[in-house]
């Protein structure tokens, strides 16, 4: 006669604890942190304007703001596609390189009467900068995920909120 002996493994709640925590399961997990930028005034309130102006979807993709919560950032997705308002000129945008088209790595272009630095990252993902607005807007997408229906999603948000003209 064959018998097979099963053990019974009982974990009390502190022991249950540790084991979510070192196992990575926890619902803060899920959401993005991103450095918030820190313009000046003025930039401040286009930037404002632009979050009370942005869509509740992006690219077919629900709303998740990345911590810290601010009106300068604002996420969309899970990897989040970020977009974050104020942020500095990239150095690229100012580079004759990039001018000349001699970069690789970075690209300029227009999507519905937006125009846009695109820069590939090393992660490869892509960080899109308006250019030619009175204030940067910074959109990075994730790896694998084409960015051009964000663009066209937020074009009008941008156009409404941030003039043209050029930011210092």
């Amino acid at each position: 006669m064959n018998s097979c002996h099963r053990r019974r493994i009982l974990i009390g709640p502190p022991a249950l604890a540790v084991l979510i925590t070192v196992a990575g399961c926890s619902p803060a997990d899920d959401s993005a942190s991103v450095a918030v930028p820190r313009p000046g005034a003025e930039v401040t309130k286009m930037c404002q304007d632009l979050d009370e102006a942005l869509p509740a979807r992006l690219d077919g993709l629900g709303r998740e703001d990345p911590e810290p919560a601010s009106a300068l950032t604002a996420g969309w997705g899970s990897p989040a596609i970020i977009l974050r308002c104020g942020v500095v000129r990239p150095p690229k945008m100012i580079d004759p390189k990039v001018a000349e088209g001699a970069d690789p790595d970075a690209v300029a272009g227009g999507v519905n009467g937006v125009s846009w630095l695109m820069e590939r990252q090393d992660d490869g993902s892509f960080r899109f900068t308006t250019a030619s607005r009175t204030a940067y807007v910074e959109v990075s997408v994730p790896e694998g995920r084409d960015g051009t229906g964000a663009l066209v999603d937020l074009a009008p948000a941008v156009k409404k909120a941030i003039p043209e003209g050029i930011a210092d």
